[in-house]
């Protein structure tokens, strides 16, 4: 099975897969998310959003600035503040 995984800024949706896994900077220390993990939201810090498409695969790493996180039945969605570069 594979993570639903979206990441959205206020000016747009920037990325809507599925994926393997996603390590995300919270506020309180990074956490990893797959699917079927259980629901919770969390506040972000300034960090490396790190996404895992496959497994084994080669992960790819965007910037983010602040916003959060909500894991719920249907995935994970990231509301960043901004994205770096």
């Amino acid at each position: 099975m594979a993570l639903k995984f979206e990441l959205v800024t206020p000016a747009r949706l920037e990325r809507s897969s599925e994926v393997h896994m996603v390590t995300v900077p919270g506020s309180e220390g990074d956490f990893s998310v797959l699917e079927g993990h259980a629901p919770f939201m969390a506040t972000l810090r300034n960090g490396p959003l790190t996404i895992y498409a496959s497994a084994g695969g080669e992960p790819e790493t965007i910037e983010i600035e602040g916003g959060f996180a909500e894991v719920n039945e249907k995935g994970l969605t990231v509301l960043a503040e901004h994205i770096a570069g």
